[in-house]
């Protein structure tokens, strides 16, 4: 019975060593001088050609295809991501704001549509204002679609008739039914 009494008492003392702690392991600070390499400096020279992860050049145009798929694409990504605030018709006028959030501007206001593609390209991956960013969410390729589909909204609300071409223009109403 006394030997039950040992094994109870050495999980106790076992408890109260010291555990190791990782911050206050020995290291030398980024600028400090120290003996780990030869020249004698912690800090070691970038490699060449190298691009932090958040400064990697990005295309300033949009480098997909404009057609048909990639804007059914960029529509569909704007319904998720974008027209909850912006509205299905990038007016500013999207769910949030009936619920009593700021309204975000409109998409077809002028300095918005003469802004360029990276313009939205980084609004998109940064964030602004009270938008968040949404670069962990929305892919690159994604974003590009967005924008392709942007366009499209604003130029289908400024588009002029001589901006159509002639074979997809309307018929003339000349008050007669179709036949």
């Amino acid at each position: 019975m006394k030997y039950w009494s040992w094994w109870l008492l050495v999980p106790a003392l076992l408890c109260g060593c010291e555990q190791p702690d990782m911050a206050d392991q020995p290291r030398l600070e980024t600028y400090e001088t120290g003996a780990a390499f030869n020249d004698g400096l912690a800090a070691r020279p970038v490699p060449e050609g190298t691009v932090a992860r958040d400064q990697r050049p990005a295309a300033t145009e949009n480098p997909l295809p404009i057609n048909a798929e990639t804007l059914a694409h960029g529509r569909e990504q704007f319904d998720v991501f974008c027209a909850p605030c912006h509205g299905r018709n990038g007016r500013g006028q999207g769910v949030i704001v009936q619920r009593g959030f700021p309204a975000p501007p409109s998409l077809h206001r002028p300095r918005l549509r003469r802004a360029a593609d990276r313009h939205f390209y980084q609004v998109i991956r940064d964030g602004h204002g009270a938008m968040y960013a949404y670069a962990s969410r929305v892919p690159e390729d994604q974003r590009w679609a967005i924008i392709a589909y942007i366009r499209s909204l604003q130029l289908s609300r400024n588009a002029r008739l001589e901006d159509v071409p002639r074979d997809h223009r309307p018929l003339p109403d000349t008050g007669e039914a179709p036949p």
